[in-house]
């Protein structure tokens, strides 16, 4: 999957939110100043194009729906961020957080437990 810019990201999280819904729907979803009407349709076409929105034809409408979840998308960007700056190394990835965004010992902690959690949960397997 190709990199999705921020006005991409921004129109997925609407779309996310709200389901399914046609271009007016997401354009509501947006503070003010809105966007005008043609750039957030031009982005959902290329989020087409991106093979991460779907629609349907409902007369001379589209009625655009999200083909990835928020899940599937964060998991694809870990796994492009990984490849591109850790070499695929989750060791480092996790090191380099645990240094570099001077997590408090709490946070050192918590993730300790999820981590220990996990190797509870699959040593059972």
């Amino acid at each position: 999957m190709k990199e999705l810019t921020k006005a991409e990201q921004q129109i997925m999280e609407y779309l996310w939110q709200i389901g399914e819904g046609f271009v007016n729907d997401i354009l509501a979803q947006f503070p003010e100043p809105k966007p005008a009407y043609n750039t957030v349709s031009t982005i959902v076409r290329i989020l087409e194009k991106k093979k991460v929105v779907g629609h349907k034809t409902l007369g001379k409408s589209h009625q655009y729906y999200p083909l990835v979840t928020p899940e599937e998308y964060r998991k694809l960007r870990l796994r492009d961020v990984l490849s591109k700056h850790f070499n695929n190394s989750y060791k480092r990835f996790v090191s380099f957080f645990a240094k570099e965004e001077d997590l408090s010992v709490t946070e050192l902690e918590e993730i300790q437990r999820i981590i220990e959690e996990e190797i509870h949960q699959r040593k059972k397997l």
